[in-house]
């Protein structure tokens, strides 16, 4: 008797949602024990400030994730989180997301994005940056990645 094997899309994190842009392998290869991500925050009138997020203590399952405004680097938040938890914040409801390809001009240079039109804002991830996206918009509010090191 032949046996069926399902197999399973790791990029589908539940029933009615689009796949993620990316796996939580991939985000997790790609942020590696060190990466540290600048961003600058936007509003309607122009620049609110820049804030880092860094990695470290990562392993299989996730990592300890620390993030600061610029201005007051002695306010860390620091708390664990997994891979598949960030994936999970790219895993939109298929029928109110719309995915394009696009071309960005970013601080990271100009790049190739997944393009994300969801309910809560736009959200642009770079084919080759997996984890966050480069860019976010929402309610007046942007916010841009401008840079990205690894240890």
């Amino acid at each position: 008797m032949a046996q069926t094997v399902l197999m399973t899309d790791p990029h589908l994190l539940g029933p009615g949602l689009l796949p993620t842009p990316f796996t939580a392998a991939e985000i997790r290869d790609a942020t590696g024990a060190g990466t540290t991500v600048h961003l600058l925050l936007e509003g309607p009138d122009g620049p609110l400030g820049e804030h880092v997020n860094r990695f470290h203590d990562t392993d299989d399952e996730g990592a300890t994730l620390d993030r600061w405004a610029v201005d007051d680097p002695k306010a860390v938040v620091s708390n664990r989180v997994t891979w598949v938890e960030l994936q999970s914040h790219a895993a939109f409801d298929a029928e109110t997301t719309s995915v394009s390809t696009v071309a960005l001009s970013t601080p990271l240079g100009d790049l190739t994005c997944r393009r994300y039109d969801t309910a809560d804002g736009v959200f642009w991830f770079s084919i080759d940056h997996p984890g966050m996206p480069v860019q976010h918009e929402s309610d007046g509010l942007r916010t841009t990645v401008l840079s990205i090191e690894r240890d």
